[in-house]
């Protein structure tokens, strides 16, 4: 009978490893896509993102980049931890889990609040924010010292195809159309449809995108982006918490055997 329940142990503890390593593969893999999102968020679109004057978004971002880094270290961790038996190593690994798991309801709690203040019960904040925006395009805009604000704004109308913050009027009121610098343009080259030098000087809408301005597009952007991270940070939490269970059944499994 001893015997029995010996090998009995034994089979569970080998079932519980490969199930904790298969979960660290794609634990892993897991941590390479939260990552990737991360740095594809600060690399391609940070921008004209800043253009909200909210860190919150970037906030989001880098934490996401961190728990990647974080997960997929710990992904090898846990393949260590487990061939190897050790009890401190799991332990070690447990606790990598559960700050990952935090990191995660973090990020999700930043980008609710980045999504309520985009659509906010309250339309004030909202409209607040579209505000910043057309201030920030129509005062800083080939402002010296603002290059960083004139790139974002070029990137943004031209990847989303719009014209101002509201609309493409919003260009009658800027700082830089008012200037020489606009040399007779009425909206920067970046609000054409085909965009080549000295184009904004031509105000028609086979030219000019007249629909429509940016923040709208920006917003559906950037609620769509949230849905995503907030997606791939559900799908880990609960991913994590079978980890967490083969963990703790491991280390129990292994409690009387020596180091």
């Amino acid at each position: 009978m001893r015997e029995y329940n010996e090998n009995k142990e034994t089979c569970g503890t080998i079932c519980l490893k490969y199930l904790l390593f298969i979960f660290n593969f794609f634990f892993w893999l897991a941590g390479g896509a939260v990552m990737a999102v991360g740095i594809w968020t600060l690399i391609e679109k940070s921008d004209y993102i800043s253009l909200l004057q909210s860190n919150t978004y970037m906030a989001t971002a880098y934490i996401l980049v961190v728990a990647g880094v974080v997960v997929m270290i710990t992904g090898i961790l846990g393949c260590c931890a487990t061939f190897r038996e050790q009890r401190n190593l799991l332990r070690v690994y447990f606790i990598l889990l559960l700050c990952i798991f935090l990191l995660e309801i973090i990020a999700g709690i930043l980008a609710y609040i980045y999504y309520q203040q985009f659509f906010p019960m309250n339309p004030q904040l909202s409209t607040e924010l579209k505000q910043n925006l057309k201030n920030t395009m129509t005062q800083k805009y080939e402002k010296k010292g603002e290059e960083h604000v004139t790139k974002a704004v070029d990137k943004l109308q031209q990847e989303f195809k719009c014209c101002g913050s509201h609309n493409a009027s919003d260009w009658s009121d800027s700082d830089w159309i008012k200037s020489s610098k606009a040399s007779m343009r009425k909206f920067p080259d970046s609000c054409c449809k085909t965009p080549v030098e000295f184009c904004g000087q031509r105000d028609h809408p086979s030219n000019i995108y007249k629909e429509g301005g940016c923040i709208t597009k920006l917003e559906n952007f950037i609620q769509e982006h949230l849905k995503i991270i907030g997606a791939v940070g559900i799908g880990i939490a609960c991913v994590q918490i079978f980890g967490m269970i083969f963990t703790c059944c491991l280390y129990r499994s292994l409690k009387s055997e020596p180091y």
